[in-house]
């Protein structure tokens, strides 16, 4: 019954990470990543694209508060983080941390996108957390999320069919989600040399270019 009844609390593209949250507790693999490694590898790319130190930042399906561990740890500490998270235990474990800059908010960005404005952020980030999601519902949050930041959105996704393997996992041309940035901001970079089937697009407001 509780699994059932958490089948129905969860749309379809937090699913996964329920079920993975209560296979694994809350680590790396709750968030679907291969490794540590791979979801330290996107956040390394991430950072080349948009410098957070000082900033207010907000993290799209935050997850457990990785982001916000590897920014504290390598120098890059912002002044406020916010982080988005849907399934309350990933929350529950970002809160554990006890980061005093942090703000865990449990609210899914989907079907509540005014929780991304509400956070006021100058740069928004979301690694892993588009890569279930359908394609209305993707560049939807794409476009919610850059009218949000004050400063910029950096994102990342599946580029190709190589890292998708599981149904659950959905891949975009990144041709087709950069045509889509350009449509909304001139100042659009991309880096896909990080590892093979990932992409990570930043958006910079026409100001800060």
């Amino acid at each position: 019954m509780a699994v059932e009844q958490q089948k129905q609390e969860h749309p379809a593209y937090l699913q996964p990470y329920a079920r993975a949250v209560r296979r694994h507790g809350p680590d790396f693999r709750a968030l679907l990543w291969a490794s540590r490694q791979t979801q330290e590898t996107r956040f390394e790319a991430m950072l080349q694209l948009a410098d957070p130190t000082g900033r207010a930042v907000l993290d799209l399906g935050c997850g457990c508060a990785d982001l916000l561990d590897f920014l504290l740890a390598h120098g890059f500490a912002p002044s406020r983080y916010v982080g988005l998270e849907g399934v309350d235990e990933l929350a529950d474990a970002a809160e554990s941390k006890g980061h005093a800059i942090a703000q865990i908010v449990r609210a899914d960005f989907v079907r509540e996108p005014g929780r991304i404005a509400a956070a006021k952020a100058d740069i928004v980030f979301c690694s892993g957390a588009f890569n279930t999601i359908d394609t209305v519902d993707f560049y939807a949050a794409i476009a919610n999320a850059f009218a949000a930041a004050r400063r910029s959105l950096v994102f990342n996704f599946l580029g190709s069919p190589l890292l998708a393997g599981m149904s659950y996992l959905r891949w975009r041309d990144p041709r087709d989600v950069l045509r889509f940035a350009r449509s909304l901001t001139p100042s659009v970079q991309r880096r896909d040399d990080y590892l093979e089937g990932d992409c990570t697009i930043a958006m910079g407001k026409a100001w800060h270019a």
